[in-house]
């Protein structure tokens, strides 16, 4: 399947005029040169170590004998279940491979204690774990590692024949690893997180899982020539100047899947374009919508629609101001991934830091070590407890303090929902997104807690100040200790959503947290008091 994109409105205005220069200036086969220059001289460093994801299918090629026999392996062992720990690029990743294969793949992405103990408790006598970290200290998936770890020895199952683990090489995971005898696998370092999809971060839960990764790396190598080119019909030089080229910016970019085969793949894309671009005060905010989601049709003027379609302007004609793409999940992976760092060059930024996802981190680490006592919420209503930060007055009901949180969203801005749950038991909250877009009439993006933190996060903190933010935060009755540190995984929640809530708010952002025991009260309190 080729690479087809068709544009119009704004669009096609800014690809007829930004493609051209793009061409003269080399940018496509610059990018495949891995040349560090193009994001000017602020970013040459960064760059000259973030490159390595052009060669990716080259250097991935080696791993696919192997992953073919580790499964067969497992699978003779009576192991075929597949858990994956990982954060960000590392499970967003062999999440949308996995769902467009249609094969099973336990994503553990969180650090609601519900949602980790569902997953020790799910066929761990057939489970193999994936542990996947670049820098191998990632809190997250350090913590479920252990739980594991723990897991497996009270069960009479020795840990290393029933844990994989992807890093980078030298990283303090790998050390540890390989010294408790686990299978590893490294990644090339030159590639960012949010660029691994085709890396051994991508290939080894997916292969693993049953998908076929032979024919996801055939696929983008298909179209990396296509990519490299410097033509005027390059759909990375084309999908770059759609992202970052209008003008007026169309800075809000709705992806919406309507009638693609890949699976997913919108989400994918959320952290590959909010963590490259949100920084010095700029950048792209993906939004994940439905065909029917209120931002398709309310004609905004900074959101550009992107529809993900099996064949782009060949059974229909693209609605005027949308754009339209299709192919195949391969090239589409190489696709987005060129198109993301043509729109950093053209936004000015450097694609591959993320100067400000540390600071929720830090944040969360003084709240673990300090332990100061939970502030007092402003009221509390049906088993509602409600905080309000950044400037933002809860008032003395539900309903004056969401009216207070929509009033804060100017003109150009938008409202994120951090939903810190366990998102397999509350995936209905995920309908708030609509509900709160209809009633503002402005972009609105949902993110689970905490993996936003290590895609969109970059963005809410480092991209433009015109975000408000909604923070659902469960407080489950039950916790699961974190084997070998002095804190649980419910503290650690906690700790996450309070310390990303003090950032924003340090930042001047307003934030309104609702903690909640059961988040099945939310979605119906917050539908009335929008009413």
């Amino acid at each position: 399947m080729t690479l087809t994109i068709a544009a119009r409105g704004d669009a096609a205005e800014a690809v007829e005029r930004v493609v051209p220069a793009l061409v003269s200036d080399l940018v496509a086969s610059g990018i495949t040169a891995q040349d560090p220059t193009l994001w000017g001289p602020d970013a040459e460093q960064e760059a000259a170590g973030r490159l390595g994801w052009t060669e990716s299918v080259a250097v991935s090629a080696p791993l696919l004998d192997q992953i073919d026999a580790l499964r067969v392996e497992l699978a003779e062992q009576g192991v075929d279940h597949v858990v994956l720990a990982g954060m960000g690029g590392s499970s967003l990743a062999p999440e949308v491979i996995t769902r467009t294969y249609g094969v099973e793949l336990t994503v553990l992405d969180s650090t609601a204690p519900t949602q980790v103990v569902a997953a020790l408790a799910d066929r761990l006598d057939r489970t193999v774990l994936v542990v996947s970290s670049k820098s191998g200290s990632t809190v997250e998936t350090a913590s479920q590692r252990a739980a594991f770890e723990q897991a497996f020895t009270e069960a009479g199952i020795d840990p290393a024949g029933r844990i994989v683990v992807v890093t980078d090489p030298g990283s303090p995971l790998e050390a540890s690893a390989r010294e408790a005898g686990y299978r590893v696998f490294t990644a090339d370092a030159s590639v960012g997180g949010r660029f691994s999809a085709l890396t051994a971060f991508g290939l080894v839960p997916a292969g693993l899982a049953g998908a076929d990764v032979r024919e996801l790396l055939a696929e983008a190598d298909a179209v990396t020539v296509e990519l490299a080119q410097d033509r005027a019909d390059n759909p990375a030089l084309v999908l770059g100047a759609v992202l970052a080229g209008t003008v007026p910016l169309r800075d809000k970019i709705a992806i919406v899947a309507d009638g693609t085969h890949i699976v997913g793949f919108a989400d994918w894309a959320e952290q590959l374009i909010a963590e490259s671009t949100g920084k010095l005060g700029r950048g792209l905010l993906p939004v994940v919508v439905g065909t029917d989601s209120p931002e398709i049709g309310l004609g905004l003027a900074d959101v550009q629609v992107v529809r993900l379609v099996a064949n782009a302007a060949e059974t229909r004609e693209v609605a005027p101001g949308e754009v339209e793409i299709s192919g195949s999940l391969g090239g589409q992976i190489m696709l987005w991934e060129y198109a993301v760092v043509v729109a950093g060059r053209l936004l000015g930024i450097n694609p591959f830091d993320q100067p400000d996802v540390e600071s929720a981190k830090v944040a969360t680490r003084a709240l673990l070590d300090g332990r100061p006592e939970v502030e007092a919420p402003a009221f509390e209503v049906d088993g509602i407890a409600v905080h309000a930060a950044g400037g933002l007055s809860a008032g003395d009901s539900l309903g004056s303090a969401v009216a207070s949180l929509l009033a804060a969203v100017g003109p150009d801005g938008y409202l994120a929902v951090q939903a810190y749950v366990d998102r397999t038991l509350a995936p209905e909250l995920v309908e708030l997104r609509d509900d709160l877009a209809g009633r503002l009439g402005r972009p609105v993006t949902f993110g689970w807690g905490p993996r936003f933190l290590h895609s969109t996060g970059q963005y809410h903190k480092g991209g433009p100040a015109t975000g408000a933010f909604l923070q659902v935060v469960e407080r489950a009755s039950g916790d699961l200790a974190v084997p070998g540190s002095p804190f649980t995984f419910g503290e650690l929640i906690q700790a996450q959503a309070a310390g990303d809530a003090a950032v924003l708010a340090g930042r001047g952002r307003p934030v309104l947290t609702l903690t909640v025991e059961d988040a099945s009260v939310v979605l119906p309190a917050l539908r009335s008091a929008l009413r």
